[in-house]
């Protein structure tokens, strides 16, 4: 049976892109500044132009504080800037331009965009949807499978099972336990100290999964690699924060989203809503007619 395909879009990693790389000359009526929106909507227009998804949806992070990990680990991206009042206004702008674009806006309060987009692919997965997850995020690989991508959009790289094995030294299934033994600076996660990539991917290819490591551990000394002594002795060390990082770096994917692929399904842009949105936003007549030629 042939695959359909569910665009699935890490929408927060390109609103902050676009905050970062659109000049703050673009203000909304209020005169409130909306470069963010600016860049975020161009990125829209362009994947949607490009691909011309039948079934898409967006995924905002809606939990910067209150994700089921930060009760798990308080620590848990706190190394992170909040954005500022500048930009948080703007995220609510973004989901307004991707509704009305005709794509479903995912955002949860307790699940992150991870959670969201990994809910939707298993969702699909039994209904022969294969999925394109369109973001840049290393985590992510943890769901590929089959003929599934992961797409890094501005650069136009795609990443398939044997490309994520290729980007990280593990496969798929083993993303979640690799990240656990490395850490994630990025996230704040932890890790264990000491143990770095080629070590975490050497011991991955012996064992299979962190839980196998910890079950044989003994093991470990005798193997053939520079720093084994050095690494039993580590991971002994860091067992703890081997659990705890594993608890953080898996992506949920029982999370409340729809379960229907018709939910998915790209409508036509509203074209109300839109004029209404671009009159708010004072964008000009060149973003009006890229939504028309949509319609």
């Amino acid at each position: 049976m042939s695959q359909a395909t569910i665009h699935l879009v890490d929408a927060s990693l390109y609103v902050f892109r676009a905050w970062h790389s659109v000049p703050p000359e673009f203000f909304d009526v209020d005169g409130r500044p909306v470069n963010a929106v600016y860049g975020f909507t161009r990125f829209l227009l362009e994947f949607i132009e490009k691909t011309r998804p039948s079934h898409v949806a967006v995924a905002f992070d809606e939990s910067l504080t209150s994700s089921f990990r930060n009760a798990i680990y308080p620590e848990y991206k706190a190394n992170r800037e909040l954005p500022p009042e500048e930009l948080k206004f703007q995220f609510a702008y973004c989901k307004r331009i991707a509704a009305a674009l005709g794509m479903c806006v995912l955002s949860d309060v307790f699940y992150e965009a991870d959670d969201l987009i990994g809910s939707v692919v298993h969702a699909l997965r039994p209904q022969q949807f294969r999925a394109v997850i369109v973001s840049a995020d290393k985590d992510f690989g943890q769901l590929i499978a089959d003929n599934d991508e992961l797409w890094d959009f501005s650069k136009n790289i795609r990443w398939n099972m044997q490309g994520v094995k290729e980007r990280l030294g593990v496969h798929p299934h083993q993303v979640a336990d690799y990240l656990a033994l490395t850490g994630d600076a990025v996230d704040n996660i932890p890790g264990v100290a000491g143990i770095g990539a080629k070590t975490a991917a050497t011991l991955l290819a012996h064992f299979g999964s962190l839980d196998a490591i910890y079950a044989r551990i003994e093991e470990i000394p005798f193997l053939r690699f520079r720093g084994a002594a050095a690494a039993h002795a580590k991971l002994k060390a860091g067992a703890a924060a081997a659990h705890l990082s594993r608890s953080l770096t898996g992506i949920a994917c029982d999370c409340p989203v729809p379960a229907k692929a018709d939910s998915f399904a790209r409508n036509a842009p509203d074209l109300a809503d839109a004029e209404h949105l671009l009159e708010q936003l004072r964008f000009g007549p060149l973003t009006r007619s890229r939504i028309r030629q949509l319609a």
